[in-house]
């Protein structure tokens, strides 16, 4: 019987108790060989060096360098995929700027359970990592600013997007190159709660569109971007002052809460089809891939991030294969197809 190659990895944090604790539970795993340990990134650079490993986890704060600026050194170099191990802050999405895969919060020890959960989910996130794009790879494509047509038809309309592992970053490209006069858009990115109201700030201050994570009954209007918050599912549907959005605790979908699926078939069953644009973005699975098949079928406009693109060609590549995507694009090219699509014909 044919035995897969487990998968490497090097754990980098300055504390001793926690990199002991961290290689032990994930050494449990038949699937990963934890192949050595770090507590600073001078240390993780000869330890990659020595021990090649396939996949690092990387603490953020630590001392001589903090892991951004080793981020930011390593990738040129040495691009690996990288899982940041951290606290709730900024700093992790400037992680993921830096070429971060992935990231997972450090847990609460005190409570019951968390330590197995955080073990759990990292071990998931260690075997995406490793099968994902990393560093140029990631970046190889450049994003121009959209050029607007004569005008674009934006009553009733509305944009959904989905997207996970690598997503921080395709969604803020796609979104920081739409123009202001935009049709309402409404996102999931899988996202853990808090970091979701963080990431809907960190696009507010770099867009021309407004963006907010969602509550319950935002309306959906021009110019403004409704992010789902975590642990929530978030669905489109019409009142008598229009599209707005229901933000409820719900069971997970296709894996996920929020669950793009959730979104894509409210926006199928609420939005007419002619005034419905879907974009599935980089990610693992299959979330996404029924909900546009049906916005697709119902006459909406969808689009898919393609391979060479994406950190992980997972969601699109299913959406793809079951012929839910219309339009298969590069990241660069999918902000102007949008507004290409909205364009009035003259």
């Amino acid at each position: 019987m044919k035995v897969s190659k487990k998968i490497k990895v090097l754990i980098v944090d300055d504390s001793l108790l926690f990199r002991e604790t961290l290689a032990k539970e994930l050494s449990k795993d038949f699937g990963i060989e934890v192949v050595g340990t770090a507590a600073d990134p001078f240390d993780a650079r000869d330890k990659i060096l020595e021990l090649s490993p396939d996949v690092l986890t990387l603490d953020v704060e630590m001392p001589k360098m903090d892991g951004i600026a080793f981020l930011r050194k390593l990738m040129p170099q040495y691009p690996l995929p990288v899982i940041v191990v951290s606290s709730v802050g900024e700093n992790v999405f400037n992680a993921l700027n830096a070429g971060a895969v992935d990231f997972v919060t450090k847990p609460d020890f005190t409570k019951p359970g968390g330590t197995i959960a955080f073990i759990n989910e990292l071990i998931i996130k260690i075997k995406i990592a490793s099968t994902a794009k990393v560093g140029s790879l990631k970046k190889n494509y450049s994003v121009a600013k959209v050029v607007s047509r004569q005008g674009m038809d934006i009553s009733d309309t509305v944009i959904a997007i989905g997207a996970s592992t690598g997503g921080t970053e395709a969604v803020l490209s796609v979104v920081q190159n739409l123009p202001r006069e935009m049709p309402g858009i409404v996102i999931v990115q899988h996202m853990p709660p808090v970091f979701t109201r963080m990431y809907a700030d960190r696009l507010n201050q770099t867009c021309l569109l407004e963006v907010k994570e969602a509550e319950n009954n935002d309306l959906i209007r021009p110019g403004r971007v409704l992010l789902a918050p975590g642990d929530f599912q978030m669905r489109v549907k019409k009142g008598p002052n229009g599209y707005y959005v229901s933000v409820e605790k719900g069971e997970k979908v296709s894996g996920h809460c929020p669950s793009v699926d959730v979104l894509f078939t409210s926006m199928a069953e609420t939005v007419k089809g002619s005034k419905s644009v879907g974009v599935i973005l980089t990610g693992m699975g299959g979330d996404g891939a029924k909900g546009l098949l049906k916005m697709r079928e119902g006459g909406a406009y969808t689009i898919g991030q393609d391979e060479k693109t994406c950190v992980v060609y997972g969601m699109p590549a299913v959406a793809y294969n079951i012929g839910a995507v219309a339009t298969q694009l590069p990241l660069e090219k999918i902000p102007q197809e949008i507004c290409d699509h909205l364009s009035v014909k003259v």
